[in-house]
């Protein structure tokens, strides 16, 4: 599987996050369209400190290689995994510090 790009900055005790998973992301139509098998992005979760501080469950209106950025209250130099499903079972998890 591909990798997911993640950048986590602090700024004041404040973490901002920006990711994007690389996925094709399937809907139903477009995988009928293309005559593939429908797979898109289900959950995301993102967890630092063995916190979770970020969890969506997502549809098939997501676009290709989605792109989600949020903030929450953390430092530099903790570890951030962020982990998400498809419509597969499949796994993608990528750990990354903050900076």
């Amino acid at each position: 599987m591909a990798k997911t790009r993640i950048k986590a900055k602090e700024k004041k005790g404040i973490v901002t996050v920006k990711a994007m998973a690389k996925h094709a992301m399937l809907s139903y139509q477009e995988a009928k369209r293309a005559k593939k098998e429908v797979n898109f992005i289900t959950n995301i979760k993102v967890t630092s400190n063995d916190q979770v501080v970020y969890e969506v469950s997502t549809s098939q209106f997501l676009s290709k290689n989605p792109y989600v950025k949020f903030k929450f209250k953390g430092k530099s130099g903790d570890d951030l995994t962020f982990t998400w499903v498809d419509l597969k079972g499949k796994t993608q998890s990528d750990t990354v510090k903050i900076k």
